[in-house]
């Protein structure tokens, strides 16, 4: 399974493989923004922690839906 998605990797164009290397750039910006909003506590914008939590969970799960739909479109 590894093999065929080196093989597989390796079988695409610099166009391509730029644009799987932003795409995982973004997964991880999302996801770290994420968890630096849940977790920073003195949060230069006065919002209530709550909110604080669910904009980073919103957030770390709009990163996993991106990843899923990158890779599910990718599968050639």
């Amino acid at each position: 399974m590894l093999d065929k998605k080196l093989v597989n990797f390796q079988k695409k164009s610099l166009k391509e493989r730029f644009l799987l290397v932003i795409g995982i750039l973004f997964f991880l910006v999302y996801f770290c923004l994420g968890l630096l909003i849940i977790f920073w506590k003195n949060f230069p914008i006065a919002i209530s922690v709550n909110y604080r939590i669910a904009f980073g969970v919103i957030l770390i799960v709009y990163s996993f839906l991106r990843f899923l739909r990158f890779f599910n479109s990718n599968t050639k």
